[in-house]
């Protein structure tokens, strides 16, 4: 479990292929900051991108660590299947902050960045993403990009895709790899738990009335 605030900023510096077809998966190994593997053990979750990911081997004194992905999470994700800059979010304790959302660390979808420019003293960006996350995005509610905890400000339906808004502050553009973002650029997106939640409650009720 994670909450959608970015601990540190990685660089995938080696993707090796695990096979020699599309059904394997990768090996990547990731560069982290200074001091960000000094309690991280074998097996700890560490969210790439918002995608969690399981540590297969680590070097606490080189800073580096790698982590096994599969064909499937490669299809379903962006921006891990090359070398690159990630977010990077340790899994969260019990004692933690919960400062953003709470999240899985599971990829609901791939969105398009449509419009990215600043207003003022932030940045406005406006994604498209898939129609089937459309009924999980409402104003003021929470969405995860690239593993960044973020407010929706605007949503706007269209057949085939729905777009929203975000505002960015300063903040967050130098401390996440979301500053580097351009128009087309594609991007991980997790929807709020809770909306998950309510979105199968009322599909039982609506099936139970009819």
């Amino acid at each position: 479990m994670f909450t959608g605030i970015i601990t540190g900023l990685g660089r995938i510096t080696l993707a090796r292929p695990l096979g020699a077809d599309a059904s394997h998966g990768k090996q990547l190994r990731i560069e982290a900051p200074p001091g960000y593997l000094d309690d991280v053990q074998l097996g700890d979750s560490i969210a790439l991108n918002g995608a969690c990911m399981t540590v297969t081997t680590f070097d606490a004194a080189a800073g580096s660590f790698e982590i096994d992905i599969s064909a499937e999470s490669l299809d379903k994700t962006a921006g891990l299947a090359e070398a690159g800059p990630v977010n990077l979010e340790k899994a969260v304790r019990a004692h933690d902050r919960l400062g953003g959302h709470i999240v899985s660390g599971h990829v609901d979808g791939i969105g398009e960045v449509a419009h990215f420019a600043p207003v003022g003293e932030s940045w406005e960006l406006r994604i498209q993403a898939p129609a089937e996350l459309a009924r999980y995005l409402a104003y003021k509610g929470s969405i995860t990009v690239n593993g960044v905890s973020l407010t929706v400000n605007t949503v706007t339906d269209a057949p085939a895709h729905c777009e929203f808004s975000i505002n960015l502050i300063p903040h967050t553009l130098e401390n996440t790899t979301l500053g580097s973002l351009k128009v087309g650029s594609r991007v991980n997106l997790e929807i709020d738990l809770i909306a998950r939640y309510v979105a199968r409650m009322l599909g039982l009720a609506e099936a139970a009335s009819a």
